[in-house]
């Protein structure tokens, strides 16, 4: 098991995605159907402890951040144990959390405690009837309860929270979330539609993209650009006069995918190389046939080699995964 992970494209792959359950509590229009989507059944999703042996192996060949994710991860019982089982890995630079942030004025403290390191919060709108119509759960005020909760912890830093950028909709947002941005300690982050959505309704003309929201603001506010990691799916500005940061992730109309160090690990086992793979690998099935580190690693590196180059999203004949969104993982 000797040596980093590097795929064929010689690319460092040093990031995981962990999908901890499919199940999510909100519905949102960007993600899954109104009527929800069918669960897996319990004994198909990892248990805890298979999800940290896979962890601590990745993490043996060269992952380095690990970021748990769903559906929603925080209504998986007992999640703040399996965080604390991670945390206990040695090799682990960030362990990091996505969430609808609904739970998490109940788990702030807990997860604190078990070794969260960062949380994003997923808020597509700062006002109760809006985002009712995306989520489907009249819950924004919850929500902004568990962002003031995790951020009464000074040891979860930053807290940021991500908005999905929808044509017709986000544009009368972004004045309130830059005054969230400007008066929080909270880093925003508009994040452009993909086409992962559960309704199948996505098309290129309902991206707004980042460039867009990025000129609406500096028309109020001037914005100087941070500098950015090679691998950061983020440009992240900071207001001008100082008073906080917004961000845009820009997949769609400025793909990242050439400095990609990301792997992704689904709730039932089957380890992804891109967003948008059409195929996985299957790690469940081995693991508990009994296979060794030595033969999970193999089939591991294997999948790493045949990363996809880039995600094809723009280009003629591109092909949405069967998953959408709350099956892959955040």
């Amino acid at each position: 098991m000797e040596g980093p992970l590097h795929d064929g494209h010689g690319r460092r792959i040093s990031d995981l995605r962990v999908s901890v359950t499919d199940r999510c509590n909100f519905r949102c229009q960007y993600c899954m159907p109104a009527e929800g989507l069918p669960w897996l059944e319990r004994e198909e999703v990892l248990s805890f402890e298979e999800i940290a042996r896979l962890v601590s192996l990745l993490v043996e060949i060269g992952i380095e951040d690990v970021r748990l994710t769903g559906g929603e991860p925080l209504v998986r019982r007992g999640f703040p144990d399996l965080v604390a089982m991670l945390g206990a890995i040695e090799g682990i630079h960030d362990l990091a959390l996505t969430t609808n942030g609904y739970l998490l004025e109940r788990d702030a403290e807990a997860l604190a405690v078990a070794g969260i390191g960062r949380v994003n919060v997923s808020v597509d709108s700062l006002q109760r009837d809006r985002f009712f119509a995306v989520t489907r759960r009249d819950a924004l005020p919850q929500v902004l309860r568990g962002l003031e909760a995790i951020a009464a912890h000074p040891q979860v830093r930053p807290v940021k929270v991500n908005a999905v950028a929808m044509r017709d909709f986000t544009e009368e947002e972004v004045g309130r979330f830059c005054e969230l941005a400007r008066s929080t300690s909270f880093q925003v982050r508009f994040i452009e539609f993909m086409p992962l959505d559960g309704d199948r309704a996505w098309r290129p003309d309902s991206v707004l993209t980042g460039e867009e929201l990025r000129s609406a603001i500096e028309e109020v506010h001037p914005l100087e650009e941070l500098p950015r990691e090679p691998s950061a799916t983020a440009r992240v500005f900071r207001f001008a006069d100082g008073s906080g940061e917004i961000g845009f992730i820009n997949p769609v109309s400025e793909p990242f995918c050439a400095d990609c160090n990301r792997l992704r690990l689904t709730a039932e086992g089957k380890l992804r190389t891109c967003l948008f793979s059409l195929r996985e690998t299957d790690l469940r099935g081995p693991l508990r046939a009994g296979a060794g580190d030595e033969e999970l690693a193999a089939l591991i590196r294997d999948a790493v080699w045949r990363k996809e180059l880039k995600h094809r999203v723009n280009e003629p004949g591109f092909q949405a995964p069967v998953r959408t969104m709350s099956a892959i993982g955040g």
